[in-house]
Parts: C-alpha cells; structure tokens; sequence
C-alpha cells in the first residue's frame, strides 16, 4: 500500500491510500478520485516529506482507550459543529436524492408499502414518517434509510 497527499484544484488538501502508484494513476484519470471538501475530480499528488526508516522497523503502540471521564467531553465533541467535509458530503447526497428519487411528504410510508406490494411504480422515494413508522416498515421487510437532511450547499 501506499500514502498519498492529494491537493485538488481548488487546493484542498486530502490523503489516500493506494494499491500502488499504478493504481493511483489510473483512478486519478478516470476522474474517481474525489475531493472530500469540494466533491472535484481533478485530483494530483501533493508534495509529501519522505518517510526514512532508521534501521528497523517498530511497531506503533496500539491508540490508548479514553479514559472513562473523558466520555462526557467526547460526547460533547460529538454534538459539536459538524466538519466541512461532511457538510459538503451530506450536502451532495441530498442534491442527488432530489435529482433521482420523488418527494411524497407525509405519505412516505403509504407509498412505501404500495410500492413494495406493486401497486404503485418502483421508484426511490423520500419524504418524513415516524419512528415507529419507519421501524414498522423495516418488520414488513421494506427497505428505509434515514438521511441527515442538512441545508442546500446553494442556500
């Protein structure tokens, strides 16, 4: 495997692992290597400091646990602002869940049901229900998935 600094166009820097150099050359030009911050394909290598061995090699030391204290400041990190990153990924998902799949609002769970039984064309929908809603038609054997619905990246 190999460590890669990557730097898009919009000079975002980023990092990957590839098989080999090959590997890498090969995704970069056919435009699947994305940018996590701007979701930009035109992807290269950035400058990196080489990594010199010393002889032999050691073996890092497993990451230490959290101490059992430090759960509450975790759990506040957690809650905190969310990284631009995930923003702008969150933000792509939903553009492509509005371009591909019909809003229903309310009746999200009537037409997943009339869908899983034929009744009404098979199509990706999305729109709110419950909870418990959604877990009844998880038991029915209907595919849901809840999305972090996050503001348009153009809002």
């Amino acid at each position: 495997m190999i460590h890669y600094q990557l730097r898009c166009e919009q000079d975002h820097s980023f990092d990957g692992w590839y098989k080999d150099s090959a590997a890498f050359e090969k995704l970069a030009g056919a435009g699947l290597i994305e940018c996590p911050v701007c979701g930009g394909t035109k992807v290269a290598r950035a400058l990196m400091a080489p990594a010199i061995g010393k002889g032999r090699e050691v073996e890092a030391p497993p990451p230490a646990a959290p101490a059992p204290e430090a759960g509450k400041a975790t759990q506040a990190a957690a809650a905190g602002p969310m990284p631009a990153q995930v923003l702008a990924l969150l933000q792509r998902m939903r553009s492509e869940v509005e371009k591909s799949c019909d809003y229903v609002g309310h009746e999200f769970a009537d037409e997943a049901r009339r869908i899983h039984r034929g009744e009404s064309e098979r199509r990706g929908i999305y729109g709110e229900t419950s909870d418990t809603e959604a877990e009844a038609l998880r038991d029915e054997g209907i595919e849901v998935a809840r999305l972090p619905w996050v503001p348009r990246a153009d809002s």
